[in-house]
Protein backbone atom coordinates (compact mmCIF):
# COMPACT_ATOMS: atom_id res chain seq x y z
CA UNK A 1 0.00 0.00 0.00
CA UNK A 2 1.63 3.31 -0.92
CA UNK A 3 1.16 6.12 1.62
CA UNK A 4 1.18 9.78 -0.17
CA UNK A 5 2.43 12.59 2.15
CA UNK A 6 0.80 15.82 1.32
CA UNK A 7 -0.74 14.35 -1.83
CA UNK A 8 2.49 15.02 -3.35
CA UNK A 9 4.84 12.29 -2.65
CA UNK A 10 4.96 8.44 -1.84
CA UNK A 11 5.97 7.17 1.23
CA UNK A 12 8.88 5.93 -0.42
CA UNK A 13 9.90 9.03 -2.12
CA UNK A 14 9.61 10.83 1.26
CA UNK A 15 11.80 8.29 3.09
CA UNK A 16 14.38 8.33 0.28
CA UNK A 17 14.50 12.10 0.31
CA UNK A 18 15.13 12.18 4.09
CA UNK A 19 18.06 9.54 3.39
CA UNK A 20 19.78 12.34 1.19
CA UNK A 21 18.61 14.74 3.89
CA UNK A 22 16.44 16.83 2.33
CA UNK A 23 14.50 19.43 4.18
CA UNK A 24 11.15 19.69 2.39
CA UNK A 25 10.65 15.37 3.00
CA UNK A 26 11.97 15.86 6.53
CA UNK A 27 9.52 18.45 7.18
CA UNK A 28 6.47 16.01 5.20
CA UNK A 29 7.58 13.14 7.50
CA UNK A 30 7.87 15.75 10.45
CA UNK A 31 4.13 16.76 9.36
CA UNK A 32 3.17 13.16 8.61
CA UNK A 33 4.02 11.87 12.25
CA UNK A 34 4.44 14.57 15.30
CA UNK A 35 1.20 14.61 16.17
CA UNK A 36 0.88 10.98 16.71
CA UNK A 37 4.56 10.47 17.91
CA UNK A 38 3.77 13.66 20.51
CA UNK A 39 0.90 11.47 21.62
CA UNK A 40 3.47 8.20 22.06
CA UNK A 41 5.79 10.33 24.33
CA UNK A 42 3.11 12.21 26.23
CA UNK A 43 2.42 8.95 27.41
CA UNK A 44 5.80 8.28 28.98
CA UNK A 45 6.21 11.61 30.11
CA UNK A 46 5.15 13.41 32.75
CA UNK A 47 4.34 16.41 31.41
CA UNK A 48 4.07 18.50 27.97
CA UNK A 49 7.47 19.84 28.39
CA UNK A 50 9.11 16.62 29.03
CA UNK A 51 6.83 14.72 25.60
CA UNK A 52 8.56 17.68 23.32
CA UNK A 53 12.19 16.62 24.70
CA UNK A 54 11.50 13.27 23.74
CA UNK A 55 9.90 14.33 20.14
CA UNK A 56 12.57 16.25 19.40
CA UNK A 57 15.35 13.53 20.22
CA UNK A 58 13.06 11.00 18.31
CA UNK A 59 12.91 12.86 15.48
CA UNK A 60 16.81 13.48 15.16
CA UNK A 61 17.30 9.13 15.50
CA UNK A 62 14.83 8.97 12.75
CA UNK A 63 16.56 11.23 10.76
CA UNK A 64 20.09 9.59 11.64
CA UNK A 65 19.06 6.15 11.22
CA UNK A 66 16.21 6.38 8.37
CA UNK A 67 18.65 4.69 6.36
CA UNK A 68 18.29 1.74 8.09
CA UNK A 69 14.78 1.28 7.95
CA UNK A 70 14.51 -2.52 5.55
CA UNK A 71 10.96 -2.11 4.49
CA UNK A 72 10.00 -4.94 6.14
CA UNK A 73 6.93 -4.36 7.99
CA UNK A 74 5.59 -0.75 7.84
CA UNK A 75 7.45 2.38 8.43
CA UNK A 76 5.13 3.44 10.86
CA UNK A 77 5.80 0.83 13.28
CA UNK A 78 9.63 1.27 12.26
CA UNK A 79 8.92 5.23 13.40
CA UNK A 80 6.92 4.47 16.96
CA UNK A 81 10.20 1.51 18.41
CA UNK A 82 12.39 4.60 18.09
CA UNK A 83 10.18 7.17 19.68
CA UNK A 84 9.63 4.19 22.43
CA UNK A 85 12.83 3.55 22.97
CA UNK A 86 13.34 7.33 22.82
CA UNK A 87 11.05 7.55 25.69
CA UNK A 88 12.36 4.84 27.67
CA UNK A 89 16.11 6.56 27.64
CA UNK A 90 14.70 9.63 28.19
CA UNK A 91 12.97 8.20 31.50
CA UNK A 92 16.44 6.48 32.13
CA UNK A 93 17.97 9.77 32.26
CA UNK A 94 15.39 11.94 34.11
CA UNK A 95 14.58 9.35 36.97
CA UNK A 96 15.57 5.81 38.88
CA UNK A 97 13.35 3.92 36.84
CA UNK A 98 13.79 1.06 38.84
CA UNK A 99 13.45 2.14 42.04
CA UNK A 100 10.19 -0.25 42.95
CA UNK A 101 10.19 -3.14 45.33
CA UNK A 102 10.52 -6.03 43.24
CA UNK A 103 7.28 -8.25 43.85
CA UNK A 104 8.62 -11.02 41.64
CA UNK A 105 7.40 -13.79 44.04
CA UNK A 106 3.77 -12.06 44.50
CA UNK A 107 0.65 -11.72 42.23
CA UNK A 108 -1.62 -8.90 42.36
CA UNK A 109 -5.06 -10.12 41.83
CA UNK A 110 -7.05 -7.02 40.20
CA UNK A 111 -10.43 -8.39 39.82
CA UNK A 112 -12.68 -4.98 38.17
CA UNK A 113 -11.30 -3.30 35.16
CA UNK A 114 -14.47 -2.43 33.99
CA UNK A 115 -13.92 0.66 36.25
CA UNK A 116 -12.61 2.26 33.30
CA UNK A 117 -15.93 1.83 31.43
CA UNK A 118 -17.40 5.24 31.14
CA UNK A 119 -14.07 7.71 31.15
CA UNK A 120 -13.02 9.83 29.43
CA UNK A 121 -9.27 9.21 27.80
CA UNK A 122 -8.15 12.45 29.07
CA UNK A 123 -8.79 11.25 32.72
CA UNK A 124 -7.64 8.05 32.08
CA UNK A 125 -4.64 9.63 30.22
CA UNK A 126 -4.23 11.70 33.40
CA UNK A 127 -4.23 9.09 35.67
CA UNK A 128 -1.54 6.84 33.83
CA UNK A 129 0.53 9.86 33.99
CA UNK A 130 0.03 10.47 37.69
CA UNK A 131 1.32 6.89 38.00
CA UNK A 132 5.78 6.25 38.91
CA UNK A 133 7.60 6.26 35.90
CA UNK A 134 8.56 2.46 36.48
CA UNK A 135 4.67 1.38 36.47
CA UNK A 136 4.01 4.06 34.02
CA UNK A 137 6.32 2.86 31.50
CA UNK A 138 5.63 -1.04 32.27
CA UNK A 139 2.01 -0.19 31.59
CA UNK A 140 2.14 1.71 28.51
CA UNK A 141 4.54 -0.83 27.12
CA UNK A 142 2.18 -3.59 27.98
CA UNK A 143 -1.33 -2.43 27.67
CA UNK A 144 -1.06 0.52 25.05
CA UNK A 145 1.88 -0.78 22.56
CA UNK A 146 1.24 -4.52 22.76
CA UNK A 147 4.39 -5.32 24.08
CA UNK A 148 4.95 -9.15 25.88
CA UNK A 149 6.57 -9.17 29.71
CA UNK A 150 9.11 -11.11 27.96
CA UNK A 151 10.10 -7.94 25.42
CA UNK A 152 8.76 -5.42 27.86
CA UNK A 153 12.17 -7.29 30.30
CA UNK A 154 14.56 -7.18 27.81
CA UNK A 155 13.58 -3.11 27.14
CA UNK A 156 13.89 -2.11 30.44
CA UNK A 157 16.42 -4.40 31.79
CA UNK A 158 14.33 -5.87 34.17
CA UNK A 159 13.15 -9.44 34.76
CA UNK A 160 9.78 -10.74 33.49
CA UNK A 161 8.61 -10.91 37.01
CA UNK A 162 9.24 -7.34 37.75
CA UNK A 163 7.44 -6.35 34.41
CA UNK A 164 4.64 -8.35 35.87
CA UNK A 165 4.83 -7.02 38.92
CA UNK A 166 4.75 -3.46 38.18
CA UNK A 167 1.95 -3.94 35.67
CA UNK A 168 -0.55 -5.54 38.32
CA UNK A 169 0.77 -3.02 40.61
CA UNK A 170 -0.20 -0.13 37.71
CA UNK A 171 -3.33 -1.41 37.35
CA UNK A 172 -4.39 -2.05 41.03
CA UNK A 173 -3.05 1.80 41.32
CA UNK A 174 -5.52 2.97 38.25
CA UNK A 175 -8.24 1.50 40.03
CA UNK A 176 -8.24 2.89 43.20
CA UNK A 177 -7.92 5.84 41.84
CA UNK A 178 -10.88 5.33 39.76
CA UNK A 179 -12.79 4.41 42.40
CA UNK A 180 -11.81 7.31 44.74
CA UNK A 181 -12.72 9.54 41.72
CA UNK A 182 -15.91 8.04 41.15
CA UNK A 183 -16.80 8.60 44.84
CA UNK A 184 -15.84 11.65 44.82
CA UNK A 185 -18.89 12.43 41.87
CA UNK A 186 -20.93 10.85 43.60
CA UNK A 187 -20.69 12.84 46.44
CA UNK A 188 -20.70 15.72 44.61
CA UNK A 189 -24.13 14.61 42.97
CA UNK A 190 -25.30 14.95 46.60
Amino acid sequence: MKVSYINEFTEEQVINGCIMGDRKMQQLLYQRFAKQMFGVCLRYAKDDHGAEDILQDGFVKVFRYIGNFRKEGSFEGWVRRIFINTSIEYLRKQVNLYAIENDEGKTLDVQDEKVFDGLEVSDIMQMVQSLSPGYRTVFNLYAIEGYSHKEIAEMMQISEGTSKSQLARARQILIAKVNASQKVAVKVQF
